[in-house]
């Protein structure tokens, strides 16, 4: 490790308006630079840059876009990277769930093992420090085959990303309470990375069901995370009817909704009275743009007349936290993405057409205590560990355009692209 990998200050950084505190100086309508000194794999301080000298082991930033690392609070690494292997996938969501569940025949340990860690590789390349996957488990008594493989995958890759585990049932299956609570079991002894969740659509929406996986969760002191209301059908349930029921039986844990495209089909009065439910309820919202985009009005030889993506401004009106993440990569569901949350971003910038996304919309990506319990409290770097990344061919006004590139620093220590451009010159470095 060499004294130009693991930088004690970063100078003339820029970090988005979300991270810093309301009196932070501004210049010319933008947030001043920041000076952000590390020590001992941690952020010590972060303060508006001033005119001191140049330091020993400072990197000069030039005012290069500066993030923290980045939360993929949605993947499917079991299924993951198969797409090659399979001949045709009919358009939609439906189409792509039976060529799926047909390529499952051939998932066996090695398999699962082999893909799995292709994806969380390319997660670490990108900056990510926190990575959340959905793992089939079609039915109640036996852990799927993909279970134990992913939960020693999460302790083999400890030292690197933090892999959470989340239960992949149909709702309907826990129509009867006692599969609610052998899953909710099984997850509980998996350890603190496993959470459990649920398929909800129309097409098996059970407020009985719901229920059941609530309570059962909640006995064994589990958060939530489900797949909802992934449908363009207007008189969809599965948001509205979770968030009733998570207030009724006071749920004590986090419950995260991912995907929720419904909203965008409904009548304006009925998805924003929805909303305001969510928001009186523990429920953090996940936007899988490029996956709902592609599957939802998905018809062969037609050109999609609607989009996937959910409300994302209205539920942020409403102070419902919000995570944008990556969905399926390579895979029936999406034949494209690579681990880099930044891909789904530049999709939510123009399907959402998102305003200032760097400075307002970026925290999207980073904030892992979204997923936590209770409310989320102000962003903060300060005291957290130097998990960073530096783009330092992007500009904020173009974000998230050119951040291909990246410098990634991982508690202090710089992984990724060269920093060469960030050095002292070679007099200052070599004294």
């Amino acid at each position: 490790m060499t004294a130009h990998s693991t930088p004690a200050v970063l100078r003339h950084a820029r970090l988005p308006a979300w991270l810093l505190a309301e009196d932070w100086p501004h210049a010319d309508s933008r947030p001043a630079l920041a000076r952000i000194e590390l020590a001992q794999g941690r952020v010590r301080s972060v303060t508006p840059e001033d005119d001191r000298a140049p330091e020993p082991g400072a990197w000069q930033l030039h005012g290069a876009l500066v993030l923290p690392g980045l939360v993929d609070a949605h993947v499917h690494l079991d299924k993951t990277f198969t797409l090659a292997r399979i001949p045709e996938v009919q358009p939609g969501l439906l189409g792509a769930i039976e060529a799926s569940v047909a390529d499952m025949a051939r998932w066996t340990p090695e398999d699962i093992h082999a893909r799995a860690s292709q994806g969380l590789q390319w997660a670490w390349e990108a900056g990510t420090t926190l990575l959340r996957t959905h793992v089939n488990w079609p039915e109640i008594g036996p852990l799927p085959c993909a279970w134990p493989v992913l939960d020693r995958l999460a302790h083999d890759w400890a030292d690197r990303l933090a892999l959470q585990l989340v239960s992949l049932t149909k709702l309907d299956s826990f129509a009867d309470p006692a599969a609610a609570r052998t899953v909710a079991a099984q997850v509980k002894a998996t350890g603190p990375q496993a959470l459990m969740g649920g398929f909800v659509h129309s097409t098996n929406w059970d407020a009985q069901a719901m229920r059941h996986l609530l309570q059962a969760a909640q006995a064994q002191d589990l958060d939530v995370d489900l797949h909802v209301d992934e449908e363009l059908h207007a008189e969809a349930e599965g948001l509205l009817g979770t968030a009733r029921i998570a207030r009724e039986l006071g749920f004590a844990g986090r419950i995260v909704c991912g995907h929720v495209c419904a909203l965008a089909a409904m009548p304006e009065s009925r998805a924003l009275a929805i909303l305001d439910e969510v928001a009186r309820a523990p429920i953090t919202l996940v936007s899988l743009p490029i996956t709902n985009l592609l599957l939802q009005d998905a018809r062969t030889g037609r050109t999609p007349r609607q989009r996937g993506l959910t409300l994302v401004k209205e539920a942020r009106a409403r102070g419902i936290p919000l995570l944008f993440a990556s969905d399926n990569v390579q895979d029936p569901f999406c034949p494209v993405g690579s681990y880099d949350p930044l891909e789904g971003m530049a999709a939510a910038v123009l399907a959402g057409q998102l305003d200032a996304p760097f400075d307002r919309w970026s925290d999207t990506l980073c904030r892992a205590d979204f997923l936590g319990r209770g409310t989320p409290g102000p962003a903060r770097l300060q005291g957290q560990p130097a998990d960073l990344l530096i783009f330092p061919q992007a500009d904020a006004s173009a974000w998230p355009s050119r951040t291909g590139t990246r410098v990634v620093l991982r508690t202090g220590v710089a992984h990724g692209a060269a920093p060469a451009a960030f050095l002292p010159p070679r007099a200052e470095a070599t004294a």
